[in-house]
């Protein structure tokens, strides 16, 4: 894949950009009363409201005008997020930049030499080893860290949760959940939760997304209700 060029003027947009933040931090009454907790749940609404734009956009430039501004919405949060820091003495943003760049190299040694420099060659690694140097670069840099599923956040969706559970259990050599059949009628929420588990491990074995699934089914089934 060949280098795609970035606007020559593209650090100057960025600081243009946190300019208007800082700006509207300080003049702005509503902006001014913003914390990190009364943040979450516009951080939360706009991540779902960019998820929905990649499942369900139209194909073309209409689809990429709403994702442009979706990935903006997102793009929001971190900078308010890094600017309530930056206003309390910790950290700006640019030392958000310079985390995840240091991260990014490191945990993709396939592509990057330790002084984050490209490797020459040219060779793919598969997807398994670069999941495999993925979590042992992980391990390095949380030492104490003992179980594979630390770090998953559990408030997730459900489905969520449990293809990610499984994915990480996968990875590190644990036992999955065995398959089960799909019963008529459930005994109680145990076994339901037993059943459901089954289906995101075996959706996840066929290369599916259960949670993705869901919410399609879902769609058709609205878009389908509106259209009678």
């Amino acid at each position: 894949m060949a280098e795609i060029p970035l606007p020559d003027d593209l650090g100057e947009r960025f600081i243009r950009l946190t300019e208007v933040i800082g700006a509207l931090r300080e003049r702005c009454p509503w902006t001014r009363a913003l914390t990190h907790e009364s943040l979450l749940e516009y951080l939360v609404e706009e991540t779902y409201e960019l998820v929905e734009a990649v499942e369900g956009g139209t194909a073309g430039p209409g689809r990429a005008a709403e994702l442009r501004g979706e990935l903006g919405d997102v793009l929001l949060q971190v900078l308010l997020h890094a600017r309530l820091q930056q206003e309390a003495g910790s950290f700006t943003v640019a030392d958000v930049i310079d985390s995840l760049t240091a991260k990014m190299i490191r945990r993709n040694p396939h592509v990057f030499r330790p002084d984050g420099s490209l490797r020459e060659s040219s060779e793919e690694s598969g997807i398994a080893a670069i999941e495999q140097a993925w979590d042992e670069a992980k391990k390095a840099e949380t030492p104490s860290r003992i179980s594979p599923f630390e770090g998953i956040p559990a408030g997730l969706p459900a489905l969520l949760l449990a293809a990610k559970t499984l994915s990480r259990a996968s990875r590190a050599g644990r036992r999955l959940p065995p398959t089960q059949a799909l019963n008529a009628e459930f005994a109680d929420e145990n076994e339901l939760g037993d059943v459901l588990f089954s289906l995101v491990r075996r959706a996840s074995e066929q290369g599916l997304d259960a949670e993705t699934a869901l919410r399609a089914a879902v769609r058709r089934y609205t878009d389908e209700d509106a259209g009678t």
